[in-house]
């Protein structure tokens, strides 16, 4: 007998991962292009210091917590490096993931065993639930919290579950269908990239540059 899911989980395989490709990639170009014609005024006066390196500089500093920041707010500073890096991991690799990256540009690199993979997914799942408790137990941060910051939480922790639930078969699950879901839920977080917050994972490093150059020209720090 034939399985219900197995055609949802070709559509998804196929034309739903070239529509979500296309529009990614047509999104994030498109992004890109918008802040680079902002462009900005010409600064006539001598730089008072070296606004390249400062630029740089700040790429990386603004990658670490300020000083006292972590006691301030620890589950928001390292939940958040425990999710960002914990999708990373799952993300880069899996055996399946670095395939699909070698046949889209053909680069790969060796991959890591289950039991990491299933590790980091797992621990970046619960970052991210700890991450939105904090925007709702926080009077602040929930008042500062909309719509995009939920749905972009929300498309951000489906692959991983979908995916950790397709692997290992969780409460009978039927794996087809999780795949299928798995990989849907990917194509969702695909075609919401360029259009929401989590085009920072692109344009971080243009926004810290950018504002790292201002103050070294000035000669401050940031």
């Amino acid at each position: 007998m034939n399985n219900p899911y197995f055609d949802l989980l070709m559509w998804a395989r196929t034309t739903g991962f070239d529509i979500a490709l296309t529009i990614l990639i047509a999104g994030l170009l498109l992004r890109v292009l918008e802040i680079a014609v902002l462009g900005r005024k010409r600064d006539l006066a001598a730089p008072k210091g070296n606004p390249v390196a400062q630029g740089f500089r700040t790429v990386f500093t603004r990658s670490v917590p300020r000083k006292g920041q972590l006691k301030v707010a620890p589950v928001t500073y390292v939940g958040g490096y425990v999710f960002h890096l914990g999708f990373a991991i799952a993300f880069l690799f899996l055996g399946a993931h670095i395939a699909l990256i070698d046949d889209l540009i053909g680069i790969q690199w060796p991959e890591a065993n289950k039991a990491l993979i299933e590790t980091a997914a797992a621990l970046a799942v619960v970052a991210g639930i700890a991450l939105g408790w904090t925007r709702i137990a926080n009077p602040v941060r929930r008042a500062l919290t909309g719509f995009d910051d939920w749905l972009v939480l929300a498309l951000s922790l489906l692959p991983l579950v979908t995916g950790y639930i397709a692997v290992n078969r969780l409460f009978g699950a039927d794996q087809t269908l999780w795949m299928a879901l798995h990989i849907l839920s990917a194509e969702a977080l695909m075609v919401a990239f360029p259009f929401t917050k989590l085009t920072h994972a692109v344009t971080f490093m243009m926004a810290r540059y950018y504002n790292g150059s201002i103050q070294g020209r000035k000669g401050a720090e940031s």
